[in-house]
């Protein structure tokens, strides 16, 4: 099934900063122009695989630190879902191409946690990219997701397009803990 957007702001928004996808931060920029060659969709797969293969979910390192602002992602290469698609949005704003936030509600054994993505308008459709999924390839066509999810258990694929992080995922990145004990604790939130 074709993924149908509902936006929560105006379609410039979706090429605008925040205080989490920082896109004039001069690290950002310079990984932009770095990446920044040829088409917008050869961009938008550059960016992807960057984020992708560069930056590292504290569960799989394991890795303590966490990081929410998209310029602190793309320095310390590491970063939740969440944080990684601020990453990746913060990447394709800067290269002129528009981008949001998506979510899934998804289930981990009795428990549920928000998974983060990005959505990108490529080819004049959107589609959302998960740059958590290592396994996964940049597609301007379809979504790219490393979890399909399962209504029959309660999961769900969240239809709207975020232009900046709503506060239940932000409040989670900030909070005091490290990034081992959020996910041991289940500290991630479940839904929007």
């Amino acid at each position: 099934m074709r993924f149908s957007p509902v936006f929560d702001a105006e379609p410039w928004a979706y090429l605008g900063a925040d205080e989490a996808v920082d896109v004039e931060h001069p690290l950002v920029r310079s990984i932009a122009s770095e990446l920044r060659t040829g088409d917008d969709l050869t961009y938008a797969r550059l960016a992807f695989e960057y984020v992708r293969d560069n930056v590292s979910h504290p569960g799989d390192v394991p890795d303590p630190r966490v990081t929410w602002r998209a310029s602190d992602v793309l320095e310390q290469g590491t970063g939740f879902c969440h944080a990684q698609a601020h990453a990746l949005t913060a990447l394709l704003r800067a290269g002129g191409i528009q981008a949001g936030l998506c979510y899934q509600r998804l289930r981990d054994g009795d428990r549920f946690f928000l998974h983060g993505l990005t959505a990108v308008l490529a080819d004049d459709c959107w589609v959302r990219l998960d740059s958590r999924g290592v396994d996964l390839a940049f597609s301007a066509s379809e979504d790219r997701l490393a979890y399909v999810a399962d209504p029959s258990a309660g999961e769900l694929d969240y239809p709207t397009v975020f232009a900046a992080p709503p506060e239940v995922v932000l409040g989670a990145l900030r909070s005091d803990a490290d990034a081992l004990e959020i996910i041991r604790d289940g500290l991630l939130p479940s839904a929007l």
